[in-house]
């Protein structure tokens, strides 16, 4: 059983008396314990398969199940860790504070949160800000705690809209190892991301998506193959697709 997987998802927004299909019966699987990435350029839909994903928007067709449940009717969320792609907070809390918010959403004990939230901020980097009101943070250091949110209830599934959004070049590589120790640890990681140099270092599959199409999903050397630049083959296969579609 995968997952999590998309069964012929459609879905459209109407704006007056204009309707917009996003996306045109995606069908994907993303396997237990690997990193999926999930990459489109801007526009492409993956904002709203997410959305999708995590039940805050509803299909107009088709189906995703998350761990053999079924989103819209099953009681998934305690499965899944999400990170979106700017995180939004209460700003006068500290970051202790924020993690007690998070854990007790997540339906975690006291006593639980008290020994999990000093290892999220101390693997997350953030343990000398252990105090500090959130609106003194960084936007990297915010995007780490929405991180170190994520993590606390240690779910099976993460799920990471642009997770390298706004972070130097350490708080990249901070993110990778530990995307890549959730993998060690037989967890599933979604994410998206338009860095594709992290993309071809993390994951061992990709699905492309592009004006709401799913182009490819499998592993990167099926379409890079002998180690090309997986940005090559992306830029080709979403111009090739820009084409066919206006001729």
């Amino acid at each position: 059983m995968s997952a999590i997987s998309f069964g012929n998802v459609w879905k459209s927004f109407t704006h007056g008396l204009k309707c917009r299909t996003v996306l045109h019966g995606i069908s994907l699987a993303v396997r237990r314990g690997e990193i999926f990435g999930f990459l489109g350029p801007n526009g492409a839909g993956k904002s709203t398969a997410i959305k999708l994903l995590l039940n805050f928007i509803r299909p107009d067709k088709g189906n995703i199940v998350v761990e053999g449940l079924n989103v819209g009717t099953d009681r998934f969320q305690d499965y899944v860790g999400y990170l979106p792609e700017t995180p939004c907070f209460y700003e006068n809390l500290t970051a202790l504070e924020t993690l007690n918010f998070a854990g007790r959403a997540s339906g975690m004990s006291g006593r639980r949160i008290q020994e999990k939230a000093p290892y999220v901020l101390q693997k997350l980097n953030l343990e000398h800000a252990v105090s500090w009101q959130v609106k003194t943070f960084s936007k990297g250091m915010k995007q780490r705690l929405g991180l170190a949110m994520a993590l606390l209830h240690d779910p099976q599934i993460f799920i990471l809209d642009e997770p390298m959004s706004g972070l130097d070049p350490l708080g990249r590589r901070l993110i990778t190892d530990v995307i890549l120790e959730l993998r060690d640890r037989k967890k599933t990681v979604f994410f998206s991301s338009h860095i594709l140099s992290d993309v071809e270092r993390l994951c061992d599959r990709i699905g492309i998506l592009n004006k709401g199409n799913l182009l490819f999903s499998g592993v990167i050397d099926e379409i890079a193959p002998n180690g090309s630049p997986l940005e090559d083959a992306f830029i080709n296969l979403i111009e090739q697709h820009n084409r066919d579609k206006y001729v």
